[in-house]
Protein backbone atom coordinates (compact mmCIF):
# COMPACT_ATOMS: atom_id res chain seq x y z
CA UNK A 1 0.00 0.00 0.00
CA UNK A 2 1.02 3.65 -0.86
CA UNK A 3 -0.18 6.68 1.06
CA UNK A 4 0.38 10.19 -0.72
CA UNK A 5 0.08 13.40 1.76
CA UNK A 6 -0.68 16.73 -0.18
CA UNK A 7 -1.30 20.18 1.79
CA UNK A 8 -2.53 23.47 0.67
CA UNK A 9 -0.78 25.83 3.66
CA UNK A 10 -3.19 28.83 2.54
CA UNK A 11 -5.83 26.83 3.06
CA UNK A 12 -4.91 24.72 5.60
CA UNK A 13 -6.38 21.41 3.75
CA UNK A 14 -4.93 17.81 3.27
CA UNK A 15 -5.92 15.42 1.00
CA UNK A 16 -4.80 12.05 0.50
CA UNK A 17 -3.82 9.44 -2.28
CA UNK A 18 -4.06 5.59 -1.55
CA UNK A 19 -2.22 3.31 -3.87
CA UNK A 20 -2.03 -0.42 -4.38
CA UNK A 21 1.36 -0.91 -6.07
CA UNK A 22 0.08 -4.64 -6.75
CA UNK A 23 -2.95 -3.75 -8.90
CA UNK A 24 -1.77 0.01 -10.23
CA UNK A 25 -5.19 1.47 -8.59
CA UNK A 26 -5.56 4.73 -6.67
CA UNK A 27 -7.98 6.36 -4.79
CA UNK A 28 -7.82 10.28 -3.77
CA UNK A 29 -9.26 11.48 -0.74
CA UNK A 30 -10.75 15.00 -0.83
CA UNK A 31 -9.09 16.51 -3.54
CA UNK A 32 -8.16 20.24 -4.28
CA UNK A 33 -9.36 22.27 -7.48
CA UNK A 34 -5.41 22.24 -8.50
CA UNK A 35 -5.86 18.34 -9.38
CA UNK A 36 -2.09 18.70 -10.91
CA UNK A 37 -0.24 17.40 -7.95
CA UNK A 38 -2.15 14.11 -8.18
CA UNK A 39 -1.80 13.73 -11.22
CA UNK A 40 1.90 13.68 -11.17
CA UNK A 41 2.42 11.65 -7.79
CA UNK A 42 0.27 9.04 -10.05
CA UNK A 43 2.23 9.12 -12.74
CA UNK A 44 5.36 9.11 -10.56
CA UNK A 45 4.42 6.13 -8.63
CA UNK A 46 3.09 4.31 -11.49
CA UNK A 47 -0.56 4.70 -10.26
CA UNK A 48 -4.13 4.96 -11.86
CA UNK A 49 -6.24 7.03 -10.16
CA UNK A 50 -9.27 4.63 -10.28
CA UNK A 51 -11.13 6.45 -7.15
CA UNK A 52 -11.92 9.55 -5.60
CA UNK A 53 -14.28 9.93 -1.91
CA UNK A 54 -15.37 13.13 -0.35
CA UNK A 55 -15.29 13.04 3.73
CA UNK A 56 -17.93 15.74 3.43
CA UNK A 57 -19.13 19.07 1.38
CA UNK A 58 -16.93 21.27 1.83
CA UNK A 59 -17.21 25.06 2.45
CA UNK A 60 -13.87 26.23 3.13
CA UNK A 61 -12.54 24.95 -0.25
CA UNK A 62 -13.82 24.42 -3.66
CA UNK A 63 -13.69 20.23 -3.96
CA UNK A 64 -11.10 18.95 -7.39
CA UNK A 65 -13.65 15.66 -7.14
CA UNK A 66 -15.35 16.73 -10.42
CA UNK A 67 -12.01 17.85 -12.27
CA UNK A 68 -10.44 14.62 -11.16
CA UNK A 69 -12.95 12.28 -12.39
CA UNK A 70 -13.32 14.42 -15.50
CA UNK A 71 -9.34 13.74 -16.28
CA UNK A 72 -9.18 10.63 -15.01
CA UNK A 73 -12.85 8.56 -15.46
CA UNK A 74 -12.22 7.88 -11.99
CA UNK A 75 -15.54 7.05 -9.23
CA UNK A 76 -16.72 8.92 -7.42
CA UNK A 77 -17.54 8.02 -3.85
CA UNK A 78 -19.98 10.40 -2.07
CA UNK A 79 -22.17 10.47 1.19
CA UNK A 80 -25.75 9.64 0.95
CA UNK A 81 -26.18 10.54 4.37
CA UNK A 82 -27.78 13.88 6.27
CA UNK A 83 -30.98 13.69 4.74
CA UNK A 84 -32.36 15.41 1.76
CA UNK A 85 -31.06 18.83 2.60
CA UNK A 86 -27.81 17.71 2.10
CA UNK A 87 -27.86 15.22 -1.05
CA UNK A 88 -25.05 15.89 -3.32
CA UNK A 89 -26.82 16.86 -6.15
CA UNK A 90 -23.82 15.89 -8.87
CA UNK A 91 -24.40 15.25 -12.09
CA UNK A 92 -21.90 12.42 -12.56
CA UNK A 93 -23.30 8.89 -13.43
CA UNK A 94 -19.59 7.06 -12.24
CA UNK A 95 -21.21 7.58 -8.78
CA UNK A 96 -21.00 5.78 -6.00
CA UNK A 97 -23.63 6.74 -3.00
CA UNK A 98 -22.16 5.24 0.56
CA UNK A 99 -23.60 4.84 3.64
CA UNK A 100 -22.69 4.18 7.26
CA UNK A 101 -20.75 0.73 7.41
CA UNK A 102 -20.56 0.59 3.23
CA UNK A 103 -16.95 -0.50 1.95
CA UNK A 104 -15.21 -1.09 -1.21
CA UNK A 105 -11.73 -2.20 -2.42
CA UNK A 106 -9.02 -0.18 -4.25
CA UNK A 107 -6.74 -2.60 -5.25
CA UNK A 108 -6.00 -5.05 -2.06
CA UNK A 109 -6.62 -1.86 0.32
CA UNK A 110 -10.51 -1.75 1.83
CA UNK A 111 -11.66 1.69 2.59
CA UNK A 112 -15.16 1.29 5.33
CA UNK A 113 -17.40 4.59 5.54
CA UNK A 114 -18.55 5.48 8.61
CA UNK A 115 -21.21 7.94 9.49
CA UNK A 116 -20.04 11.23 11.94
CA UNK A 117 -22.82 14.04 11.80
CA UNK A 118 -21.65 17.09 13.26
CA UNK A 119 -19.61 19.24 11.28
CA UNK A 120 -21.72 18.47 8.64
CA UNK A 121 -24.97 16.15 8.83
CA UNK A 122 -23.25 13.87 5.65
CA UNK A 123 -19.68 13.96 7.36
CA UNK A 124 -18.05 10.30 6.86
CA UNK A 125 -14.77 8.76 8.68
CA UNK A 126 -13.02 6.29 6.29
CA UNK A 127 -11.49 3.74 7.57
CA UNK A 128 -8.72 2.08 5.94
CA UNK A 129 -7.51 -1.58 5.92
CA UNK A 130 -4.51 -3.33 4.09
CA UNK A 131 -5.69 -6.54 3.87
CA UNK A 132 -2.43 -7.84 2.32
CA UNK A 133 -0.73 -7.12 5.14
CA UNK A 134 -3.40 -7.63 8.21
CA UNK A 135 -6.82 -8.27 8.70
CA UNK A 136 -7.08 -5.39 11.58
CA UNK A 137 -7.82 -1.74 10.31
CA UNK A 138 -4.45 0.86 9.66
CA UNK A 139 -5.89 4.10 10.25
CA UNK A 140 -8.80 6.42 9.78
CA UNK A 141 -9.61 9.41 7.43
CA UNK A 142 -11.18 11.71 9.61
CA UNK A 143 -12.36 14.65 7.30
CA UNK A 144 -13.57 17.27 9.06
CA UNK A 145 -14.77 15.19 12.31
CA UNK A 146 -11.45 14.93 14.34
CA UNK A 147 -8.68 17.09 13.78
CA UNK A 148 -4.95 17.06 15.52
CA UNK A 149 -5.75 18.62 19.08
CA UNK A 150 -9.37 19.09 18.12
CA UNK A 151 -12.31 18.31 16.34
CA UNK A 152 -14.67 19.67 13.80
CA UNK A 153 -16.97 22.66 14.47
CA UNK A 154 -20.72 22.14 14.44
CA UNK A 155 -21.53 25.53 14.02
CA UNK A 156 -21.38 26.44 10.26
CA UNK A 157 -24.35 25.70 8.93
CA UNK A 158 -26.00 27.73 11.45
CA UNK A 159 -23.08 30.44 10.55
CA UNK A 160 -23.13 30.46 6.52
CA UNK A 161 -26.66 29.60 5.71
CA UNK A 162 -28.63 29.84 8.30
CA UNK A 163 -29.71 26.40 9.59
CA UNK A 164 -31.89 27.89 12.68
CA UNK A 165 -31.29 25.83 15.81
CA UNK A 166 -28.17 23.08 14.48
CA UNK A 167 -25.48 23.58 16.49
CA UNK A 168 -26.51 23.00 19.80
CA UNK A 169 -27.82 19.11 18.25
CA UNK A 170 -24.55 19.26 16.22
CA UNK A 171 -22.34 19.84 18.86
CA UNK A 172 -24.53 16.92 20.37
CA UNK A 173 -23.57 14.73 17.59
CA UNK A 174 -19.76 15.49 17.75
CA UNK A 175 -20.25 14.60 21.31
CA UNK A 176 -21.40 11.12 20.20
CA UNK A 177 -18.50 10.75 17.90
CA UNK A 178 -15.97 11.19 20.31
CA UNK A 179 -17.63 8.56 22.24
CA UNK A 180 -17.50 6.09 19.22
CA UNK A 181 -13.97 6.85 18.72
CA UNK A 182 -13.20 6.06 22.02
CA UNK A 183 -13.66 2.30 21.74
CA UNK A 184 -11.54 1.91 18.70
CA UNK A 185 -8.49 0.98 18.83
CA UNK A 186 -5.59 3.31 20.03
CA UNK A 187 -2.91 2.08 17.40
CA UNK A 188 -5.08 3.69 14.54
CA UNK A 189 -3.73 5.90 12.34
CA UNK A 190 -5.42 9.82 12.58
CA UNK A 191 -5.07 11.55 8.90
CA UNK A 192 -7.05 14.73 9.06
CA UNK A 193 -8.79 16.92 6.70
CA UNK A 194 -7.40 20.28 8.11
CA UNK A 195 -4.32 21.40 10.01
CA UNK A 196 -3.18 24.63 12.26
CA UNK A 197 -4.85 27.80 10.69
CA UNK A 198 -8.22 26.00 9.48
CA UNK A 199 -11.73 28.40 10.45
CA UNK A 200 -13.28 24.60 10.57
CA UNK A 201 -12.11 24.10 14.23
CA UNK A 202 -10.81 25.89 17.52
CA UNK A 203 -6.80 25.05 18.34
CA UNK A 204 -5.74 22.97 15.37
CA UNK A 205 -2.97 21.06 16.05
CA UNK A 206 -0.05 21.90 13.56
CA UNK A 207 1.35 17.99 12.99
CA UNK A 208 0.36 16.81 10.08
CA UNK A 209 -1.26 13.50 11.22
CA UNK A 210 -1.68 11.73 15.01
CA UNK A 211 -2.64 8.43 16.18
CA UNK A 212 -6.31 8.12 18.27
CA UNK A 213 -4.56 6.38 21.21
CA UNK A 214 -2.33 10.39 21.37
CA UNK A 215 -5.69 11.84 20.87
CA UNK A 216 -7.40 10.13 23.67
CA UNK A 217 -4.52 11.27 26.18
CA UNK A 218 -4.31 14.99 24.74
CA UNK A 219 -6.93 16.05 22.66
CA UNK A 220 -9.81 18.35 24.89
CA UNK A 221 -12.57 16.92 23.41
CA UNK A 222 -11.92 13.68 24.66
CA UNK A 223 -11.40 14.65 28.61
CA UNK A 224 -14.96 16.00 28.17
CA UNK A 225 -17.10 13.22 30.04
CA UNK A 226 -20.24 15.33 30.31
CA UNK A 227 -22.28 16.13 27.14
CA UNK A 228 -23.32 19.47 28.46
CA UNK A 229 -19.93 20.69 29.20
CA UNK A 230 -18.30 19.04 25.90
CA UNK A 231 -21.43 21.32 23.90
CA UNK A 232 -20.53 24.40 25.85
CA UNK A 233 -16.93 23.93 24.72
CA UNK A 234 -17.11 23.32 21.68
CA UNK A 235 -19.43 26.26 20.78
CA UNK A 236 -17.77 29.05 22.86
CA UNK A 237 -14.35 30.63 20.79
CA UNK A 238 -14.69 29.10 17.38
CA UNK A 239 -12.89 31.00 14.99
CA UNK A 240 -14.61 33.69 12.88
CA UNK A 241 -16.22 32.04 9.37
CA UNK A 242 -15.09 33.32 6.42
CA UNK A 243 -17.83 34.88 3.92
CA UNK A 244 -16.99 32.90 0.78
CA UNK A 245 -17.72 29.25 3.00
CA UNK A 246 -21.53 30.09 1.98
CA UNK A 247 -20.74 30.13 -1.53
CA UNK A 248 -18.56 27.55 -1.20
CA UNK A 249 -20.69 25.13 0.62
CA UNK A 250 -23.58 25.47 -1.81
CA UNK A 251 -20.95 25.25 -5.47
CA UNK A 252 -19.32 22.25 -3.86
CA UNK A 253 -22.81 20.43 -3.54
CA UNK A 254 -23.40 20.64 -6.98
CA UNK A 255 -20.57 20.26 -8.04
CA UNK A 256 -18.17 23.00 -9.50
CA UNK A 257 -17.62 24.10 -13.00
CA UNK A 258 -14.42 22.32 -14.65
CA UNK A 259 -11.74 25.12 -14.95
CA UNK A 260 -11.61 24.50 -18.44
CA UNK A 261 -15.07 25.77 -19.30
CA UNK A 262 -14.18 29.29 -17.35
CA UNK A 263 -12.96 31.94 -19.80
CA UNK A 264 -9.52 33.48 -19.25
CA UNK A 265 -8.90 36.95 -17.74
CA UNK A 266 -7.82 39.33 -20.39
CA UNK A 267 -5.41 42.09 -20.34
CA UNK A 268 -6.79 45.38 -20.28
CA UNK A 269 -4.75 48.30 -21.07
CA UNK A 270 -7.23 51.05 -21.20
CA UNK A 271 -7.64 53.61 -18.26
CA UNK A 272 -11.14 54.53 -19.06
CA UNK A 273 -12.22 50.93 -18.85
CA UNK A 274 -10.26 50.73 -15.72
CA UNK A 275 -12.24 53.34 -14.36
CA UNK A 276 -15.91 52.44 -15.25
CA UNK A 277 -14.84 49.10 -13.58
CA UNK A 278 -13.42 50.42 -10.35
CA UNK A 279 -17.14 52.56 -10.09
CA UNK A 280 -18.99 48.84 -10.24
CA UNK A 281 -16.89 46.19 -9.48
CA UNK A 282 -14.10 44.96 -7.07
CA UNK A 283 -10.36 45.97 -7.84
CA UNK A 284 -7.68 43.78 -6.17
CA UNK A 285 -4.48 44.84 -6.09
CA UNK A 286 -1.99 42.33 -5.11
CA UNK A 287 1.26 44.27 -4.68
CA UNK A 288 3.45 44.39 -1.50
CA UNK A 289 2.10 46.88 1.53
CA UNK A 290 4.78 48.78 0.67
CA UNK A 291 4.19 49.51 -2.79
CA UNK A 292 0.39 50.12 -2.37
CA UNK A 293 0.80 52.45 0.72
CA UNK A 294 3.39 54.85 -1.24
CA UNK A 295 1.04 54.74 -5.06
CA UNK A 296 -2.27 52.95 -5.95
CA UNK A 297 -4.97 53.21 -7.61
CA UNK A 298 -7.87 54.98 -5.29
CA UNK A 299 -10.86 52.42 -4.61
CA UNK A 300 -8.68 49.20 -5.37
CA UNK A 301 -7.91 46.72 -2.47
CA UNK A 302 -4.49 45.62 -1.66
CA UNK A 303 -3.88 41.90 -0.73
CA UNK A 304 -0.52 41.25 -1.18
CA UNK A 305 0.63 38.22 -3.23
CA UNK A 306 2.82 37.48 -0.57
CA UNK A 307 0.17 36.93 2.04
CA UNK A 308 0.33 33.59 3.79
CA UNK A 309 -3.38 33.60 3.33
CA UNK A 310 -3.73 34.94 -0.12
CA UNK A 311 -6.92 33.75 -1.10
CA UNK A 312 -8.29 33.48 2.67
CA UNK A 313 -8.48 37.34 2.64
CA UNK A 314 -9.59 38.11 -0.97
CA UNK A 315 -12.85 35.82 0.35
CA UNK A 316 -13.72 37.82 3.45
CA UNK A 317 -14.72 40.84 0.71
CA UNK A 318 -15.32 39.29 -2.75
CA UNK A 319 -18.81 39.74 -3.86
CA UNK A 320 -19.75 35.92 -5.81
CA UNK A 321 -22.70 37.81 -7.58
CA UNK A 322 -20.56 40.51 -9.61
CA UNK A 323 -17.23 39.98 -11.44
CA UNK A 324 -13.85 40.34 -9.56
CA UNK A 325 -10.63 41.86 -11.61
CA UNK A 326 -7.49 41.62 -10.44
CA UNK A 327 -3.61 44.11 -10.12
CA UNK A 328 -0.71 41.55 -11.14
CA UNK A 329 2.36 40.96 -12.81
CA UNK A 330 1.66 38.92 -16.22
CA UNK A 331 3.96 36.35 -14.81
CA UNK A 332 1.86 35.46 -11.69
CA UNK A 333 -1.43 35.17 -12.72
CA UNK A 334 -1.61 31.60 -13.74
CA UNK A 335 -0.66 31.07 -9.55
CA UNK A 336 -3.33 33.73 -8.72
CA UNK A 337 -6.13 32.13 -10.70
CA UNK A 338 -5.48 28.95 -9.39
CA UNK A 339 -5.22 30.35 -5.99
CA UNK A 340 -8.82 32.16 -6.40
CA UNK A 341 -10.27 29.29 -8.26
CA UNK A 342 -9.64 27.32 -5.10
CA UNK A 343 -11.95 29.72 -3.34
CA UNK A 344 -14.81 29.76 -6.26
CA UNK A 345 -13.57 33.18 -7.96
CA UNK A 346 -14.35 31.96 -10.97
CA UNK A 347 -16.18 35.21 -12.60
CA UNK A 348 -12.45 37.55 -13.69
CA UNK A 349 -12.86 38.81 -16.67
CA UNK A 350 -9.83 40.99 -16.65
CA UNK A 351 -6.49 42.15 -15.07
CA UNK A 352 -4.10 45.39 -15.22
CA UNK A 353 -0.34 44.64 -14.94
CA UNK A 354 1.30 47.56 -12.08
CA UNK A 355 2.33 49.88 -14.99
CA UNK A 356 -1.25 50.87 -15.20
CA UNK A 357 -0.52 52.27 -11.29
CA UNK A 358 1.66 54.84 -12.09
CA UNK A 359 -0.78 56.95 -13.45
CA UNK A 360 -2.35 57.50 -10.09
CA UNK A 361 -1.86 59.42 -6.98
CA UNK A 362 -3.63 56.99 -4.18
CA UNK A 363 -1.47 56.58 -0.74
CA UNK A 364 -2.09 54.94 2.73
CA UNK A 365 -0.24 56.88 4.98
CA UNK A 366 1.97 55.21 8.06
CA UNK A 367 2.15 56.09 11.44
CA UNK A 368 5.14 55.53 14.01
CA UNK A 369 4.84 53.51 17.47
CA UNK A 370 5.13 56.93 19.34
CA UNK A 371 3.02 58.77 17.18
CA UNK A 372 0.30 56.37 17.56
CA UNK A 373 0.91 56.49 21.52
CA UNK A 374 0.56 59.83 21.31
CA UNK A 375 -2.41 60.11 19.39
CA UNK A 376 -4.48 57.81 21.01
CA UNK A 377 -3.27 58.64 24.87
CA UNK A 378 -4.85 62.31 23.95
CA UNK A 379 -8.00 61.20 22.30
CA UNK A 380 -6.89 62.56 19.09
CA UNK A 381 -7.22 58.89 17.21
CA UNK A 382 -9.41 56.08 17.36
CA UNK A 383 -7.09 52.41 17.22
CA UNK A 384 -9.10 49.55 15.74
CA UNK A 385 -7.49 46.29 15.95
CA UNK A 386 -8.23 43.91 12.73
CA UNK A 387 -7.09 40.76 14.41
CA UNK A 388 -8.81 37.31 15.16
CA UNK A 389 -10.62 37.52 18.48
CA UNK A 390 -8.15 34.78 19.67
CA UNK A 391 -5.13 37.21 18.91
CA UNK A 392 -6.99 40.11 21.05
CA UNK A 393 -7.75 38.30 23.92
CA UNK A 394 -4.26 36.55 24.44
CA UNK A 395 -2.68 40.30 24.04
CA UNK A 396 -3.72 44.18 22.45
CA UNK A 397 -2.94 47.50 23.19
CA UNK A 398 -4.56 49.78 25.38
CA UNK A 399 -8.18 51.89 23.98
CA UNK A 400 -7.71 49.29 20.90
CA UNK A 401 -11.30 48.45 19.08
CA UNK A 402 -11.44 44.62 18.61
CA UNK A 403 -12.89 44.90 14.37
CA UNK A 404 -11.59 41.40 13.21
CA UNK A 405 -10.98 42.30 9.18
CA UNK A 406 -14.31 39.66 8.53
CA UNK A 407 -16.72 41.60 10.83
CA UNK A 408 -15.42 44.99 9.13
CA UNK A 409 -19.09 46.02 7.20
CA UNK A 410 -20.79 43.97 10.10
CA UNK A 411 -19.73 46.84 12.56
CA UNK A 412 -18.83 49.49 10.08
CA UNK A 413 -20.19 51.92 12.83
CA UNK A 414 -17.36 51.71 15.17
CA UNK A 415 -15.23 53.24 12.66
CA UNK A 416 -15.52 57.14 13.39
CA UNK A 417 -15.65 58.81 10.13
CA UNK A 418 -14.92 62.44 11.23
CA UNK A 419 -12.03 61.43 13.28
CA UNK A 420 -8.33 59.69 12.56
CA UNK A 421 -8.61 56.38 12.27
CA UNK A 422 -5.40 53.52 13.02
CA UNK A 423 -5.57 49.99 11.83
CA UNK A 424 -3.72 47.38 13.38
CA UNK A 425 -2.63 44.16 13.29
CA UNK A 426 0.24 41.81 13.74
CA UNK A 427 3.01 43.46 11.52
CA UNK A 428 0.93 45.08 9.09
CA UNK A 429 -0.76 43.46 6.16
CA UNK A 430 -4.38 42.42 7.32
CA UNK A 431 -4.36 46.24 8.65
CA UNK A 432 -3.68 47.12 5.32
CA UNK A 433 -6.13 45.02 3.64
CA UNK A 434 -8.73 46.96 5.65
CA UNK A 435 -7.64 50.27 5.32
CA UNK A 436 -7.70 49.53 1.37
CA UNK A 437 -10.99 48.68 1.83
CA UNK A 438 -12.03 51.52 4.44
CA UNK A 439 -10.83 54.08 1.81
CA UNK A 440 -12.68 52.36 -0.83
CA UNK A 441 -15.89 52.57 1.02
CA UNK A 442 -15.07 56.59 1.37
CA UNK A 443 -13.02 56.96 4.81
CA UNK A 444 -10.33 59.34 4.18
CA UNK A 445 -8.57 59.54 7.41
CA UNK A 446 -7.43 55.97 7.67
CA UNK A 447 -3.66 55.40 8.56
CA UNK A 448 -1.92 51.81 8.83
CA UNK A 449 0.42 51.17 12.02
CA UNK A 450 4.09 50.52 11.03
CA UNK A 451 4.74 47.39 12.50
CA UNK A 452 1.18 46.57 14.21
CA UNK A 453 1.17 45.39 17.72
CA UNK A 454 4.58 43.13 17.25
CA UNK A 455 6.98 46.09 16.70
CA UNK A 456 4.75 47.90 19.69
CA UNK A 457 5.84 45.03 21.93
CA UNK A 458 9.55 45.52 20.33
CA UNK A 459 9.34 49.31 21.68
CA UNK A 460 8.28 47.58 25.44
CA UNK A 461 4.95 49.40 25.05
CA UNK A 462 2.48 48.16 27.23
CA UNK A 463 -0.41 45.37 25.98
CA UNK A 464 -3.29 44.24 28.07
CA UNK A 465 -5.85 41.13 28.20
Amino acid sequence: MLLKYFYDKMLAQASYMVGCSETGEALVIDPARDINPYLQAARDEGLRITHIAETHIHADFVSGSCELAEATGAVLYLSAMGGSDWQYAIANPSTILLHDGDSWMVGNVRLEAIHTPGHSPEHLIYQITDTKTADKPLGLFTGDCLFVGTVGRPDLLEEIVGDVDTKEPNARAQFANVQRLKAMPDYLQVWPGHGAGSACGKGLGSLPTSTLGYEKLVNPAFQLTDEAAFVSWLLTDQPETPRYFAHIKQLNKAGAPLIADLPEPMHIHNREALDKILQMFLVFDTGSVEQFAARHIPGTINVPLSSDRFNTHIGWYVDYDLPTYIVCDEAELTHIMTMLYAIGVDDVPGYFTPEVVADYNGIIRGVSIAQASALVQTGKATLIDVRNPDEYREGHIPHAISLPMGSLFKKLELVPPSQQVIVHCGGGLRSQIVASMLQRVGYTNIRNLTGGIDAWKKAGLPTEN
